[in-house]
């Protein structure tokens, strides 16, 4: 499969700054707003390049932090050349939020993607204990487990950035950075138990090729319809089964339904 096919992506917003009376259950009108959430950066990757090629953009640099144009761009152009994009929460969080900038931004839709979200395969093939990425990573990464805040803890970062304080730039992009690395490493572990998205559809060669990237696979019994028998390959690097296109029993006619 092309190089530039399937993207792997990590975003970070900044938060919603309100005047609030109380620190419980707060309904905060739209007046109580002093500044919207937007983007601070992002982190992306295509699958299987080395980590060297890892990309990132932020909002360090610019006079106005909220106007995010500059670095939207710079994403709509990966997703808009993307056919796959890979995340973590990707559905409810990266996409929609990135939709919402492009479309106050003035950019059109990005050219059709489809989606891998590993929270959700997370979520309906395993009971782990937790389903966020940190633990996702600790138990399945070997190299890049999600990074804990170091100089700036939890909620200081956000805070950090936004204040300017010298190092809080460099941690947020080495946070946002290996937050792609441990989630590539994660999606490959998860991907055999996965069939929502056929990669090997992808694929511009002839040779069919697992999302683990091999490309040797055994015969493993067959797959039965209410019209059909088709063979079952198993890869013999993950162990993520396939199915054969071809039907095996070439008069379906004689099937009683």
């Amino acid at each position: 499969m092309s190089k530039k096919t399937v993207l792997l992506l990590d975003i970070e917003t900044a938060p919603i700054l309100a005047r609030v009376w109380d620190i419980w259950d707060q309904n905060i009108a739209l007046n109580q707003i002093e500044s919207d959430w937007h983007l601070l950066s992002w982190s992306a990757k295509w699958l299987d390049d080395p980590p060297s090629k890892i990309m990132y953009m932020d909002q360090r640099k610019v006079k106005n932090i909220e106007d995010d144009t500059k670095i939207l761009k710079e994403i709509w152009k990966l997703l808009d050349e993307a056919s796959v994009v890979v995340g973590q929460n990707l559905d409810r969080f990266d996409i929609k939020r990135l939709n919402t900038r492009f479309i106050l931004a003035g950019l059109p839709p990005p050219s059709p993607y489809r989606t891998i979200d590993t929270l959700k395969i997370s979520k309906k093939k395993f009971a782990f204990t937790s389903n966020k990425l940190e633990f996702l990573s600790e138990k399945l990464a070997k190299k890049y487990k999600k990074l804990k805040h170091k100089k700036f803890p939890g909620f200081e970062l956000w805070k950090a950035v936004l204040a300017k304080v010298p190092g809080a730039w460099k941690e947020m992009e080495l946070y946002n950075k290996v937050d792609v690395l441990a989630l590539e490493e994660v999606y490959k572990k998860l991907a055999p138990w996965d069939n929502a998205v056929n990669l090997n559809v992808l694929n511009e060669g002839e040779t069919t090729v697992c999302v683990c990237g091999f490309s040797i696979f055994h015969k493993r019994g067959y797959h039965f319809t209410n019209s059909g028998k088709f063979q079952n390959y198993r890869c013999s690097n993950c162990g993520k089964h396939y199915r054969s296109g071809v039907n095996l029993l070439k008069d379906t006619k004689k099937i009683l339904r």
